[in-house]
């Protein structure tokens, strides 16, 4: 009994020694001489192989550390694809965009588009819609104070800044003042721990989420490879890869990370959201016929 108890405990002690060790060197990679992000990212993965961390632990602090790096120009939804209400509408005209985007807030302008006075909830508007019950509509005294931030400003800083002032959603300015985006809570989390579903997130709801004014796409990476074809007029083949998120990862050579782009088969393809083993969305924008024939001449003639 004294021999298994003793070997037990050995075996224990070694496991916990190795545990250790590993711990000791994440520890020094934190708080030994300045090293690389790359350096530290590597003594993770490796304690993730040695079942130290297990492989969402890492993809977040991966996230944690790639959010540093970012700023709101990085993930921002763009001024072209802003669902914003008029300061002037009546209630029952605000309605059709509440449904059909399913958003929750919503910037409201003024005079332009660049004037955002404010932020509207949607569900205040609730208390309104009972037909039995007559309320004076005012949408100016609805409205939230809108928060501002430039476009440099630094991912980890806002989520700060949303934490402190319990906003969800900032209103991203460009250099003059205009509306250039906006970014919530969401999109910033998301950079940690991947792609958060909601209930309006239903792939019935199509693979193409939206189209920008300057011809792009924002696509779901997991849109069959037949129907990008069918959408797009490319001829894409679907023998060695099911979806256009798998062929865009294999032209890369690697899982890449947003803003990461590639031209490929007469398309743009930029990377809108990804984390560390996947792609989420891609931008998409086809090339001109005449272009993508012109330099493929030209490719043959050199």
């Amino acid at each position: 009994m004294n021999e298994d108890r003793s070997g037990s405990s050995s075996s224990s002690q070694s496991h916990n020694g190795h545990h250790r060790s590993w711990l000791e060197r994440i520890g020094q990679a934190l708080s030994g001489e300045p090293r690389d992000r790359e350096d530290l990212v590597e003594v993770l993965r490796q304690a993730t192989e040695r079942e130290i961390l297990d492989h969402d632990a890492l993809a977040m602090i991966e996230g944690v550390l790639h959010v540093s790096e970012l700023q709101a120009r990085d993930i921002m939804i763009p001024r072209s694809q802003v669902a914003v209400l008029q300061r002037s509408d009546r209630v029952w005209d605000l309605m059709p965009t509440i449904v059909e985007t399913g958003h929750s807030r919503f910037p409201v302008t003024g005079e332009s588009r660049d004037d955002v006075i404010g932020i509207l909830i949607a569900k205040d508007l609730l208390r309104y819609l009972d037909p039995d019950t007559q309320r004076e509509f005012n949408l100016r005294e609805l409205l939230r104070p809108a928060l501002f931030i430039p476009e440099s400003k630094r991912l980890d800083a806002l989520l700060k800044l949303f934490q402190d002032s319990r906003n969800h959603l900032a209103v991203v300015v460009d250099e003059y003042g205009g509306l250039a985006g906006i970014v919530t809570i969401e999109d910033v989390i998301e950079q940690i721990v991947g792609e958060i579903d909601d209930e309006h997130d239903d792939e019935d709801d199509g693979w193409i989420l939206s189209r920008g004014d300057d011809g792009e796409f924002v696509v779901k990476a997991l849109t069959p490879i037949d129907e990008f074809n069918e959408n797009f007029g490319t001829d894409f083949s679907d023998e060695e890869f099911d979806t256009v998120g798998g062929l865009v990862a294999n032209g890369f050579g690697h899982v890449p990370r947003r803003g990461e782009a590639l031209e490929l088969g007469g398309c743009r393809f930029e990377v809108v959201r990804a984390d560390s083993r996947r792609i989420y969305l891609l931008r998409v924008s086809r090339f001109p016929v005449a272009v993508a024939v012109e330099d493929e001449d030209h490719s043959q003639a050199g």
